[in-house]
């Protein structure tokens, strides 16, 4: 599935590397810049984490398609030097950057990474951009990297949550190799997982070395065992056939069957009738009949 999602995403699909301390996504995330650079599709990085030198370093495909918008030297803006900051991460900004070049296709947009704008962004307005990104228009796509172990687990979740696809990465048992969990969601709200083994060659090309599937597994909704409520009982409540089938022709005493209603509302010759006729001294009164009663 690696392969895959970096040989194109689908539009208004949002990419998120998770990592930790552990083990950097910032080699994954250019391996997805050289793949889109090797497609001739426009990128517009948002850099945060590393400046425009460190990131173009490697990359083997022409960068004349490559935007770099630094955050690198001031990403809160204090110098007013700084070609992007935290607080322009909005759709009118964001728009309004894109527009600057002369690109016809729409942009596939990279962020350098989210944690620099969560950490001083609330998150429910960056999901909010985030979610807006995905309706396409400008940009066709979102690449962005996240450093999981910086945040809650609420907030990761939330990022996640909203994004096509989500691979976490992990250190292997060998030096050159990485554990990227994935998984992906498509249109119609089918959850794929996998789990792949892969290295990351010097072009930055990936190269899967193995993977294990786990189809049709959510991950919010994890597939629960059912649990047999009589599995641990001292007696017995199961019937056998035999059992079931003398219950089944048990005649209960206040059930009746609809012949035996029949026969007993159906009025015949001989039934019972109550014959009342007033007598002269009954006092009766419409208005009150209860006028008789000693209360």
């Amino acid at each position: 599935m690696l392969s895959e999602l970096l040989q194109g995403t689908d539009t208004g699909a949002v990419l998120i590397i998770q990592d930790s301390c552990s083990y950097s996504g910032q080699h994954l995330l250019k391996s997805f810049i050289s793949a889109a650079l090797n497609k001739e599709e426009p990128v517009h990085v948002l850099g945060f984490d590393v400046s425009e030198e460190e990131l173009k370093d490697g990359l083997t495909a022409s960068t004349q398609r490559l935007h770099f918008h630094s955050a690198y030297t001031d990403p809160l803006g204090w110098t007013n030097r700084s070609a992007f900051t935290v607080h322009q991460f909005c759709v009118e900004e964001l728009t309004h950057l894109l527009k600057q070049t002369s690109h016809p296709k729409p942009v596939t947009l990279v962020i350098d990474s989210l944690s620099w704008i969560l950490r001083h962004m609330s998150p429910p307005a960056v999901c909010k951009t985030l979610q807006q990104l995905k309706k396409g228009g400008a940009v066709r796509a979102v690449i962005g990297l996240l450093h999981a172990d910086m945040h809650q687990r609420g907030t990761v979740g939330s990022v996640c949550h909203l994004a096509t696809s989500v691979i976490t990465v992990a250190p292997g048992t060998k030096g050159d190799e990485a554990v990227a969990k994935i998984t992906k969601r498509s249109k119609l709200g089918k959850v794929t997982q996998d789990e792949e083994i892969f290295s990351i060659k010097g072009d930055f090309s990936v190269t899967v070395v193995s993977k294990t599937s786990h189809a049709g597994r959510r991950q919010t909704e994890p597939e629960e065992q059912q649990m047999d409520p009589t599995a641990n009982l001292t007696f017995n409540i199961r019937l056998s056939d035999t059992e079931r089938e003398a219950k089944e022709k048990l005649a209960l005493p206040f059930v009746f069957s609809k012949e035996k209603k029949t026969a007993l509302l159906q009025s015949g010759p001989g039934s019972g009738r109550i014959l009342y006729e007033p007598d002269a001294n009954d006092d009766y009164d419409q208005e009150d009949p209860d006028d008789d009663l000693d209360v």
